[in-house]
């Protein structure tokens, strides 16, 4: 009996010392500074990829001079100008082959592809692909010129549009690794932050 008394007694004590305990806890109110350290955005302008492509349409590369990539402006003068440049090259050949054969059919022998004998060097057939060829060289170097500078518009808008999307640490994926408490195993994952606003 008194062992039991004694058993009794011990239980009410522990258990009068884990109330104290746990009464006796008390919360501490912590306060925290947080810096918010995002860069400042610029505001959204819906109409600056119209009006790139626009200074681009008046004059080639001032689209992209407004988007800040002066580094574009050159490779857009140089396709520009091969474009112009290989027109010009075709049409000085596609008139000497033209006015070759032009002298031929009058009757002439002392045109540049003739040569110094009897026989011409190039035939008349000859003469004949050639303007072709130099006119289809003419129209792709057109082609070409054409191309860069619809390129220089596109590229002005697009890269207008680039400028101004969004890439901020609202959207984000990360890996993420936890241990599970209960089961004490690892946990693998990835996580996705998309926060809108």
């Amino acid at each position: 009996m008194k062992n039991s008394i004694l058993f009794i007694l011990c239980l009410l004590f522990s258990g009068f010392i884990a109330a104290q305990t746990t009464d006796s806890l008390s919360v501490k109110k912590t306060e925290e500074l947080v810096v918010d350290q995002t860069v400042a955005k610029e505001p959204y302008d819906p109409l600056r990829p119209s009006r790139a492509a626009f200074y681009s349409a008046v004059l080639p590369g001032l689209g992209q001079a407004y988007n800040k990539r002066y580094w574009k402006i050159p490779i857009i003068y140089a396709g520009m100008a091969a474009g112009i440049y290989f027109h010009i090259q075709n049409d000085k050949d596609y008139d000497r082959f033209r006015n070759a054969y032009k002298r031929r059919l009058a009757g002439f022998t002392d045109d540049e592809f003739f040569g110094d004998g009897e026989t011409p060097i190039i035939s008349n057939e000859r003469l004949i692909n050639a303007q072709e060829t130099a006119q289809k060289n003419k129209d792709v170097s057109i082609i070409v010129a054409l191309a860069f500078y619809l390129v220089n518009i596109v590229d002005a808008n697009v890269d207008a549009h680039l400028r101004q999307f969004n890439v901020s640490e609202d959207l984000s994926i990360s890996p993420n690794f936890e241990i599970d408490p209960i089961r004490v195993q690892a946990n693998y994952g990835l996580s996705l932050k998309f926060n809108l606003e």
